[in-house]
């Protein structure tokens, strides 16, 4: 018996040693050592690095198992202004002046790529003259990449603010090199800070996604697509960090800021025995992912009819891999929660049960939908509404996690053409692929250049001439573009204000000469007048061969000045949107304030409502200008780098170009809002009479609700097609915005409507168009919504309309097959937190 004891004793110190073993190897594992076809690479640096999760980046210098097929030049930073968990990598980075590759022996299958940038500049490198393309093997990642824009766009898209940049990818290499490619375009130069490459040991990509719209499932394989990931959610929980998916290191983002209603569902959690559905799954997400979710909110504010929404800004005319993270977290039987999937409007799923899908609860489970976007859409819609075919009890939905990809298109998932972002350009689209590219960033190398000339010439001017008079306090302060974002907002927080609240201008744009001007209008030929405001008069000119543009020409006498023609050149030099009206450039000689801008070939919407010969507009296209200005008072509220105020909203100012695209323009009267701590910005009132906000006009007290309430005025004209103020007409019916709102108290809107739409309208598009004009234009502030929500209730009601024309062409389509059940009005607008709060 002693001698079975000790075999025995011997045995289990055996199995402890083994199961030791098996630890310290997984621990090796997952620290990122010992993965044949795991790369991490520090480039520009000489020395290697073991980040906060404790894995080693070597340096590119050491040819660890790679090759680089040209050194290029090693930058290096002494400070980061970055607090990401790559802090330590962002310290230096590889420049290529010339097409150079790193060259990685690896095994055949499919890999996840990431690219790491950090943009700096140092010594006589700047950063933002850098363009290049890269290309992994045969497929192209980026095209005419410039890293500074691309973190504006992204920060746009994330709302929030990101000094770099990771661009994630996936693809299938069949051979035993994996080579990645930088090209910089002529005359620029490409850089790179790290670079990670991990095969997916488990192919993520295997399972048949379905087609939406229809119920077939297509299969889906990375043999046949590059992959780039747009988004990654955990949906009702917090960002999850590399370090907590130690499958492929992937950060989850939270989805509040995705979602168009907060209100609208609720957050959950559950930690307890959750599993995966299938052996297979673990390296789809890790469980922390499935232990949170948003389920529809019971709160009586919201009825349950609402959908829950997310919307996410993407490239247009791309395919897109929509994939879904479930767990059923509450309910232990099936047909308790059923529900419907929409994607971009469409439906994708009906009756859907995850309980049943994942067969049981706390089972982790993921589903993939694709679908293609068209050229004109950039927008993503994800929602999920209750199921008409069952009773009230199982009106619910929940998501625990979702994540889009793009899908390459020709080889390629580059995206080089006009932006219809937020941070996308605004000049005409004629325009070649590289114009664009230069007018989207908004200062380029020779901007810049032609700017520091400008200076030094000046400078030397005045120094001869000794005659000269003083230089006015009021007049233009050129400063120099510094050289990194970081930098750049650091100075501009410490710079002096002027008198719209923003730091001291930084022009931008081209220089005109007088004798340009007047070659452009004909010695300002009053034949060329196309419209006159409070600064002047502007004029159709033509410059370069044949461009047309508008020329706003200052008039001395009116009571806009130099304020207005420097806050105009301030807001338009950092504006870049599809529905902002761009600026080309100026002219100062000669004590001249001369602007030069797009031209927009058929002028004001108020021009096409009433006043003038112009042909009425139809109720899309008036939709559709409504929805296009809305978007760019959004941007400006919301996506530009300082909150602004237009405070000068009104039909004049909404502009149509050839293709009747509405676009926001005169900026003189724009104000910086508030800083975070603060509701409101006390100023003396301006604005346009009859659009004013009455809280604004009581309180001197400006905020962007000031704009929503301007806008609200603007439905109603539209609506109406009338004046805003006419002293000719009865006392009651003089004020646009009282009598309308009388009107449509009364829900009898459709008695005031133009005359012109001749009943090519849905009642039911009118009636959510009334209430919505009703809510911005509520007394106070807090009670109306903010453009976001304005922007979103614009496109239900376009839909609705849509669906009305659709049936009366004989088609089945309604409301609920756009993705949208009855959308109630008499939710609350203002979120938590946000009464009179501009963020």
């Amino acid at each position: 018996m002693l001698r079975n004891g000790s075999n025995l004793g011997l045995n289990q110190r055996m199995v402890l040693l083994g199961l030791l073993f098996l630890v310290l190897i997984s621990t090796f594992l997952e620290a990122g050592y010992g993965q044949v076809n795991t790369y991490l690479l520090n480039c520009g640096s000489t020395d290697s690095i073991v980040d906060a999760n404790g894995r080693r980046w070597v340096a590119d210098s050491s040819g660890e198992n790679f090759t680089l097929s040209d050194n290029g030049t090693a930058v290096s930073s002494v400070t980061v202004e970055d607090n990401s968990i790559y802090q330590s990598l962002y310290k230096t980075l590889r420049v290529f002046n010339s097409s150079a590759y790193y060259s990685f022996n690896v095994s055949p299958g499919s890999y996840c790529i990431r690219l790491h940038f950090y943009p700096f500049s140092a010594g006589s490198l700047n950063i933002n003259d850098s363009v290049f393309d890269v290309t992994a093997n045969e497929l192209r990642l980026v095209s005419q990449f410039n890293v500074p824009v691309e973190i504006l766009c992204w920060n746009s898209r994330m709302n929030e603010v990101h000094n770099s940049l990771i661009k994630e990818y996936f693809l299938n290499v069949s051979s035993n090199e994996l080579k990645i490619k930088f090209v910089p375009s002529v005359t620029s130069f490409a850089f790179v800070n790290a670079i990670e490459i991990t095969e997916v040991m488990n192919n993520m990509f295997v399972d048949a996604a379905t087609k939406v719209g229809t119920k077939e499932k297509l299969p889906f394989s990375l043999n046949e697509h590059g992959i780039e990931t747009m988004y990654r959610l955990n949906v009702g929980g917090p960002a999850l960090e590399p370090g907590k998916d130690r499958d492929l290191w992937r950060k989850w983002d939270p989805d509040d800021n995705f979602m168009f209603s907060a209100n609208a569902a609720i957050a959950i959690s559950n930690r307890s025995n959750i599993s995966y559905s299938s052996l297979n799954a673990s390296s789809i997400a890790p469980l922390l992912v499935y232990e949170t979710a948003r389920i529809m909110s019971d709160n009586e504010v919201v009825e349950k009819r609402f959908n829950v929404s997310w919307r996410f800004l993407v490239d247009p005319n791309f395919e897109y891999l929509i994939r879904m993270h479930f767990c059923e977290l509450v309910y232990d039987k099936q047909n308790q929660r059923i529900f419907r999937i929409y994607i971009n409007n469409k439906t994708a799923a009906e009756e859907y049960d995850v309980y049943l899908q994942a067969r049981g609860m706390n089972k982790a489970y993921h589903e993939d939908f694709s679908d293609v976007l068209s050229r004109q859409i950039d927008t993503l819609w994800l929602q999920l509404g209750p199921e008409p075919s069952v009773g009230p009890s199982g009106i619910d939905a929940i998501l625990n996690g979702v994540e889009i990809f793009k899908l390459s298109k020709n080889g390629s998932l580059a995206h080089v053409s006009e932006r219809i972002s937020i941070n996308e350009e605004g000049v005409s689209t004629k325009k070649t692929k590289s114009k664009v590219l230069w007018a989207a960033t908004g200062i380029g190398a020779s901007v810049v250049t032609i700017s520091i000339a400008c200076v030094f010439l000046l400078h030397h001017v005045r120094k001869r001439k000794a005659d000269s008079v003083k230089e006015d306090p009021s007049s233009w302060r050129p400063l120099f573009v510094h050289a990194t974002m970081a930098s750049t907002t650091n100075a501009a927080a410490k710079s002096p204000l002027i008198n719209n609240g923003l730091p001291a201008p930084n022009r931008t744009g081209r220089r005109f000469t007088l004798a340009e001007i007047r070659v452009a209008t004909s010695n300002f030929d009053e034949s060329l007048v196309i419209g006159t405001g409070g600064f002047g008069k502007v004029y159709k000119g033509e410059i370069d061969d044949g461009i047309l543009v508008a020329i706003k020409r200052g008039n001395p006498q009116s009571q806009q000045g130099a304020a207005e023609f420097e806050t105009e050149i301030e807001m338009l030099s950092k504006l870049r949107h599809r529905h902002l009206v761009s600026m080309i450039g100026f002219c100062d000689e000669q004590k001249e304030m001369i602007l030069v801008y797009e031209y927009m070939a058929n002028g004001t919407l108020r021009s096409h409502l009433y006043g003038t010969s112009q042909p009425a507009l139809s109720w899309k296209q008036r939709l559709d200008a409504c929805i296009g200005a809305a978007r760019g008072l959004h941007y400006l509220h919301t996506g530009a780098e300082w909150c602004i105020i237009h405070r000068d909203v009104k039909t004049t100012n909404i502009l149509l170009d050839g293709d009747f695209v509405a676009k926001m323009a005169d900026f003189g009267l724009s104000r910086a809002g508030p800083s975070l701590d603060h509701t409101h910005v006390s100023t003396a009132v301006k604005g346009s009479f009859g659009y004013l906000d009455p809280e604004y006009f009581r309180r001197q007290q400006l905020t962007q609700k000031s704009d929503v309430y301007s806008f609200g005025v603007v439905l109603f004209e539209v609506v109406c097609a009338r004046p805003v103020i006419n002293p000719s007409l009865p006392k009651d019916q003089s004020n646009l915005a009282e009598w309308a709102l009388r009107w449509q108290r009364q829900r009898s809107l459709e008695s005031i409507i133009d005359p012109k739409l001749d009943g090519d309208y849905s009642l039911e598009s009118l009636r959510k168009f009334g209430e919505l004009a009703e809510k911005c234009l509520a007394d106070e502030g807090k009670n109306r919504p903010n453009m976001g929500d304005v922007l979103w209730h614009l496109e239900y009601v376009l839909h609705l309309h849509e669906a009305y024309r659709k049936s009366r062409e004989g088609d089945s389509f309604g409301s609920t097959e756009l993705g949208f059940t009855d959308v109630p009005f008499s939710l609350p607008f203002v979120r938590e937190g946000d009464e009179e709060h501009v963020s």
